[in-house]
């Protein structure tokens, strides 16, 4: 089950869609969907700064649930806005500042969609919206989700369930209270999961499910969203206090992908533990069954034991893991309680980095219950897993030597990883030594399509130049002439879209205008 889920294109990896664009265009963002020294596209949500020099901003998050509209629209759209939070939460945010926009699809004019879409709209805008006291400002809709044709006289259609795609949105203070899924190596520490399912491991419309084509009947839902307003209050307050060293939220895979993609990110072996997530009884997910003869009773609790384990592994019940120090746990655990949130929040796990003076479990993930171990891998091998997807995309899209090449080095257990050490120094004036009087003036050259010339402007304004906006219109038409400069940068960028090549269209404006050509 555990490679299935993890191969499964809902929960693989996403490199293939990430690497082919630029994350950094105009020099403001501050987190992009990469994260850590190996790279791993596991980030919660976007963050990107207001201006060059102070350390407000934005965050941006999305949340989706599509599948389980096929069995319940409204919890779907419940789920899918619950989803935008949490993700959000990776950032400092307040409550009151986020805003949602909402993409709406829907089969309209299909027996039950309209209904089904109704039923979505009024939960989230009328009672989950004003009880979170967040607006839909903005948004879009697509009714006419379905596509019919007609093979040998007869006739097939596909109709899409109702889709509701949540981009939540707020401003921040100070991005730098970003938390990453990425795990600390370097500290002793413990897993805990604050889930919002309240231990009722609902696995209707689950990856899982959808693998084994059981996609069951009981879905996931927000069924309380205080407990969503009390988790936002209490990450905010752990983070102040600075005891969560990594977040990720529970989501498509359920918990065990949630922990992997932190052990990924970190390169740091994680043992789960499902005792306190299996315990039977506790009279809120009625989870307690009759094991029917007793003659048989020692093989069907066994049986119920690796159901519950699976279903404690793999429910997409909403939830985030936090990493914490060990030393910490039990004032976090007790700021929890505070917040109405400790019933349901358990530890789950360590770390295993490779400081440990245990040998057990280093490089590895594994699954503990009733302290045996249940299920171990090395994370090398579940990355490479997780990766396959991606590699076989890349295989068929770029050149499939570098794909496999790209794919080889991902998660190798001696890969160092890229580390950006700051150098005191590094905003000095750098063109100060070599100029004595004004700062050199230099053109930033752009063209339509140009995209980071303000960044390149401020760079070297750092360095001590005096940067000069100049497009090519400028030039063309007189307005500026290249002999002012002391120096010229040509900015990167889709100049015409590309349509003629890389760069093309703009070398053949200055190669075709013989004053231009000259000048340059």
């Amino acid at each position: 089950a555990v490679i299935q889920v993890l191969s499964h294109p809902t929960v693989a990896s996403k490199r293939f869609l990430i690497t082919i664009g630029d994350r950094t265009v105009g020099g403001l963002t501050h987190r992009d969907q990469m994260v850590g020294p190996w790279q791993v596209p596991v980030a919660d949500c976007a963050v990107t700064l207001a201006d060059y020099q102070g350390h407000a901003g934005e965050a941006m998050a999305m949340g989706e649930r599509t599948p389980l509209a096929s069995l319940n629209p409204a919890a779907s759209g419940r789920m899918a806005v619950a989803e935008s939070i949490t993700n959000l939460l990776a950032a400092p945010i307040h409550l009151k500042r986020v805003k949602l926009s909402a993409n709406w699809m829907a089969a309209c004019g299909e027996p039950g969609e309209d209904a089904a879409l109704y039923d979505t709209v009024r939960a989230v805008g009328l009672e989950l919206c004003p009880a979170l006291d967040i607006s839909i400002p903005v948004g879009k809709d697509s009714l006419s989700m379905r596509t019919q044709w007609t093979t040998d006289e007869q006739v097939h259609k596909v109709v899409s369930p109702v889709s509701l795609i949540i981009t939540a949105f707020a401003s921040l203070d100070d991005v730098r209270g970003t938390l990453t899924p990425q795990l600390d190596a370097q500290v002793d520490s413990s897993l805990i999961l604050i889930d919002l399912g309240q231990g009722r491991m609902r696995m209707g419309g689950s990856v899982l499910g959808q693998i084994h084509h059981q996609p069951g009947d009981v879905v996931p839902d927000l069924d309380d969203p205080q407990e969503l307003v009390r988790l936002v209050d209490a990450i905010n307050q752990l983070r102040e206090q600075g005891w969560i060293l990594a977040y990720h939220d529970r989501g498509d895979g359920g918990l065990l992908a949630t922990a992997a993609e932190m052990a990924f990110a970190g390169h740091v072996g994680v043992a789960l533990n499902v005792d306190m997530l299996i315990t039977e009884g506790d009279g809120i997910g009625d989870s307690r069954a009759d094991h029917g003869d007793s003659k048989n009773w020692a093989s069907q609790v066994s049986v119920r034991r690796d159901e519950l384990t699976l279903k404690a592994l793999f429910n997409e019940e909403l939830g985030v893991v936090i990493q914490v120090p060990s030393v910490r746990r039990n004032e976090v655990l007790q700021l929890l309680r505070e917040h109405g949130l400790s019933r349901h929040s358990h530890v789950v796990g360590a770390t295993r980095p490779a400081s440990a003076a245990i040998d057990k479990g280093k490089g590895e993930l594994s699954v503990w219950r009733d302290a045996k171990e249940v299920f171990s891998a090395k994370l090398e091998d579940l990355h490479q897993v997780w990766d396959s997807v991606s590699w076989k995309i890349c295989r068929e899209r770029d050149n499939p030597d570098c794909a496999d090449a790209e794919h080889a080095s991902v998660g190798r257990a001696g890969h160092t990883g890229l580390h950006f050490h700051w150098c005191e120094g590094a905003l000095d004036d750098v063109a100060a030594p070599f100029v004595h009087r004004a700062r050199p003036r230099v053109a930033i050259l752009r063209e339509q399509g140009v995209n980071s010339h303000v960044e390149m402007a401020y760079a070297f304004h750092l360095a001590g130049f005096e940067a000069h906006d100049v497009h090519m219109t400028d030039l063309q038409q007189g307005r500026a002439k290249l002999q002012d400069f002391k120096g010229l940068v040509a900015c990167g960028g889709f100049s015409y879209g590309d349509t003629l090549g890389a760069g093309v269209g703009w070398a053949r404006s200055i190669l075709f205008n013989a004053a231009l050509s000259d000048g340059f």
